[in-house]
């Protein structure tokens, strides 16, 4: 007697592979968006849309932030925004573009016309990067309603904005910085002291382009650039995707991120991707890969080229 047991052809193996291979990615992405633990901060906060923009305006005391150069400024902007370029909001000593002390902050947004009541939108044109950067500064002195643009300039204008030429009146203000969070920012001391002792808690991240990581590296530290965080035209990606990106690594809710690049400009778009996907224990090490090899004690992991896999981040 022939087996009632049920043999599948070739061809409906060939049908029924694709849709198993479909069913275990999606699993897998239940496994990790669904089981991991929870986020421990509110997500969405932090990133808009351009098409939200015009609403956010409407709010009394808003105020909108060009975060480009001066030149840029000068050369066209969106109605009624104000300019904080990097310029305003660093200082360059001991090493370049570290965080600007109160008074100096204090008086880039009195300036323009910010108080501590303010809700502050701000965009660039250079891949989030000024905008997070002046983000996570105003979250640092305490100034915690402040929306960043998703594709900042480009995104803007693909919503119908155009530019001018003409500055906006300003009335100036009064802004009053808060004792700098220090849970914000961490050390090259902490950071050595880590190494001498590894937390499985903790996970340094480079944010830096594949070339400079393979060049050299803090050891340990874990590749993802700041880029894998946008799609191909400049926007964020959800918060979901953002999600699943880190969690692949084993980067939950869980784990204390610490982030670093050259000099920490392109760690916070990283920071703030993180942040406003609900993470909430962030460190940035504001003196980042300049300051980390001022120190020849300070070790270095230099990958075998030869050998070394280079990360080809999906831009879709």
């Amino acid at each position: 007697m022939k087996s009632t047991q049920t043999v599948l052809t070739r061809g409906a193996a060939r049908m029924v592979a694709p849709v198993l291979a479909m069913g275990v990615v999606i699993l897998g992405m239940f496994v990790l968006a669904g089981c991991a633990p929870r986020p421990v901060g509110e997500t969405g906060t932090e990133i808009v849309e351009a098409s939200a923009v015009a609403s956010l305006l409407e709010q009394p005391g808003a105020v909108l932030v060009d975060a480009r150069s001066a030149p840029d400024y000068r050369q066209g902007h969106l109605p009624g925004a104000v300019n904080i370029s990097r310029a305003d909001i660093v200082v360059m000593s001991p090493f370049p573009a570290l965080l600007a002390p109160p008074e100096q902050i204090e008086n880039a947004l009195g300036s323009r016309g910010i108080s501590n009541d303010s809700l502050v939108v701000v965009y660039d044109d250079n891949n989030n990067m000024d905008a997070a950067r002046l983000w996570w500064t105003l979250k640092v002195y305490g100034h915690h309603d402040v929306k960043v643009v998703s594709g900042g300039l480009e995104a803007l204008k693909r919503e119908g904005y155009t530019l001018t030429t003409q500055a906006p009146t300003v009335t100036p203000a009064t802004f009053r910085a808060q004792p700098a969070d220090e849970s914000m920012m961490v050390s090259a001391r902490e950071i050595r002291a880590h190494l001498d002792d590894p937390d499985p808690s903790v996970v340094l991240i480079d944010t830096r382009s594949d070339e400079e990581f393979l060049e050299g590296h803090i050891p340990g530290a874990l590749h993802i650039d700041y880029r894998e965080n946008n799609f191909r035209d400049g926007t964020f990606r959800p918060v979901n995707h953002i999600r699943i990106n880190y969690l692949k690594q084993g980067i939950d809710y869980t784990k204390e991120v610490i982030l670093y690049c050259h000099t920490s400009i392109r760690g916070t778009p990283t920071f703030l991707a993180l942040y406003n996907a609900g993470y909430r224990s962030l460190r940035l090490f504001d003196g980042a890969w300049v300051e980390w090899t001022a120190n020849p004690m300070n070790p270095i992991y230099r990958p075998d080229p030869e050998t070394a896999r280079l990360r080809a981040p999906d831009q879709s």
